[in-house]
């Protein structure tokens, strides 16, 4: 899955068009759409769950509308992340930083590690694995947050 002119597309197929909204209204339908935390700012955050990044509201996508697919619909703007707002929450001093100490653990991981390298039974191994790893680790720690909502 790919973004190509504000469309998500998975091979072929367009899912859905992300629309601009001039930020007022954006704004409007963050606090219509969000029903399980409040907007006061585009510039506010969120923790998306399921892809473990920060986003504002600024960078959330806006699809569908009357000329586009129906009823309008938010969603992560992380590519190929398909949350919506009920996978968002407050980021608390616990969760960021918690995601500053995965982050540091990621960057020392990269710094010592060599691009590839060979396990103990011959076979090469790349350094994606480590951030397979980490990404792992990070769904593990959000999901223990999802539960609480």
């Amino acid at each position: 899955m790919r973004v190509l002119g504000g469309a998500v597309v998975s091979g072929a197929v367009a899912l859905f068009t992300a629309i601009r909204l001039p930020d007022n209204e954006k704004l409007e339908v963050l606090c219509r759409l969000d029903q399980f935390r409040h907007w006061h700012s585009l510039e506010e955050k969120r923790y998306c769950l399921v892809c473990g990044k920060l986003i504002t509201g600024r960078q959330i996508q806006v699809a569908g509308g009357t000329r586009g697919n129906g009823a309008l619909r938010l969603s992560c703007p992380t590519e190929s992340c398909n949350s919506i707002p009920m996978d968002w929450v407050l980021p608390t001093d616990e969760i960021l930083a918690r995601i500053e100490k995965l982050a540091e653990e990621e960057r020392k991981a990269s710094a010592l590690k060599p691009a590839a390298a060979t396990n103990g039974n011959g076979k090469t191994v790349h350094a994606g694995k480590a951030h397979r790893e980490f990404v792992s680790r990070l769904r593990k720690f959000a999901f223990h947050f999802k539960g609480h909502l």
